[in-house]
């Protein structure tokens, strides 16, 4: 029996980016320039940041942050295992073993219950990580810096799924001193690959011109970019720090000024997919629904992360097989860090963060884009419940 082919995330990509794009490479001008000073005026506007600097990648975002602040070896930076690699990578590149706090019971969420015992007096940054488009308890955990009296400790958010979500009522974007965005190929809004640092001049901790210290530390330290240096008589230039290479390009930035033209629309049709399967799925006891909105806190709508009751490790992966043998695309999110080889060669262990295990154990992701039809996630919904009542039926495995 021939099946459908629905994949899990693929790009949504109109004429209007490629058009954008072909504009660009006829410029004669492809790199950082005129588009990706356009792209972050207009990503700091839609979010009601002061400030917007377009990188490569959110991971780059994250590290540049931790670059720019001195945060290095003999430093703490907690953080949450639930969470892509990159939200902790950036803290080894700096020398610093990182410290996981476990998520809240039944949450995918960083525990702020335990971030009061996780603060050292060499604590200097808590990353903490919006899943799947929805966002951290931003002021709770502000809270606990106060109650600690540590409001000097950087707070940086890992917003790479939050584009778009609003928390109490405000666009994602402002609330801590930094938030990272990831604009990847998979992500609601894309660039296919990149990213961007998001804050306000109270972020700034006493620094001169923080946008400039960003910006020439993403281009090698140098002290002029390029698009200057090809000014007649501007060739001489200055290495300010030992820099990266993490700018966007404008061909990305071209691609991203059309979505973010594109994005109101684009979430729209992302909340009408999640709003079916929550219908659908919600009639069964075994579901548990992801967080949707309260109180003017509202996802991104950037995924579908469906648990199932009773569901052990290998049922949730039988029920991956399954949809996949008709045609549909599914995930998980995420495989918690210290599972993995690195993080166990760490001295890591998944035992000492049991409710992270327990909501990766049974979670599966849906397919969930801005192009796919809402006839096909119906047909996703409906064999996502065909397929768990059978495993449920058999028992186990």
């Amino acid at each position: 029996m021939k099946h459908k082919s629905i994949p899990f995330s693929p790009p949504d990509i109109s004429q209007a980016e490629i058009d954008a794009v072909v504009d660009v490479l006829k410029s004669g001008w492809i790199t950082s320039g005129p588009k990706v000073a356009a792209f972050e005026e207009k990503i700091a506007q839609y979010l009601n940041a002061q400030h917007a600097v377009a990188l490569a990648s959110a991971t780059a975002g994250m590290e540049l942050i931790l670059k720019v602040f001195n945060i290095t070896s003999g430093d703490d930076v907690i953080t949450t295992p639930y969470t892509y690699t990159a939200t902790a990578s950036v803290a080894l590149h700096r020398g610093i073993k990182p410290i996981f706090v476990d998520t809240q019971k039944d949450s995918f969420m960083i525990d702020i219950n335990r971030l009061y015992d996780a603060i050292t007096p060499k604590t200097r940054a808590i990353l903490t990580v919006d899943f799947g488009g929805v966002p951290v308890d931003y002021d709770a955990v502000k809270e606990v810096l106060k109650a600690k009296k540590r409001e000097d400790i950087l707070l940086i958010s890992d917003s790479a799924h939050s584009l778009g979500a609003s928390y109490k009522g405000q666009k994602v974007g402002a609330q801590f001193d930094f938030h990272v965005f990831s604009f990847h190929a998979v992500k609601n809004l894309t660039t296919a690959e990149g990213g961007a640092i998001t804050y306000n001049d109270k972020a700034s901790f006493g620094k001169e011109d923080l946008f400039r210290e960003f910006k020439y530390t993403a281009l090698h330290g140098q002290s002029k970019d390029a698009l200057s240096k090809m000014k007649a008589g501007a060739w001489k230039y200055d290495i300010l720090t030992d820099g990266f290479k993490c700018n966007m390009t404008d061909t990305l930035a071209a691609i991203g000024l059309v979505q973010l033209e594109r994005y109101n629309d684009m979430l729209k049709k992302r909340e009408e997919i999640f709003d079916l399967y929550t219908k659908l799925l919600s009639q069964n006891d075994w579901a548990e629904i992801p967080f949707k909105k309260d109180n003017g806190t509202e996802t991104s709508y950037h995924l579908y992360p469906l648990r199932i009751k009773g569901f052990k490790e290998e049922q949730r992966d039988a029920l991956i097989q399954m949809l996949a043998d008709k045609g549909i695309g599914t995930n998980v999110h995420f495989i918690p860090l210290p599972m993995f080889t690195l993080y166990k060669g760490l001295g890591y262990k998944i035992e000492d963060y049991p409710n992270a295990y327990n909501q990766y154990a049974n979670e599966i992701t849906l397919p969930l884009y801005s192009t796919l039809a809402l006839e096909d996630a119906e047909y996703v919904a409906k064999e996502t419940i065909a397929c768990t009542k059978e495993i449920l039926k058999a028992g186990g495995l």
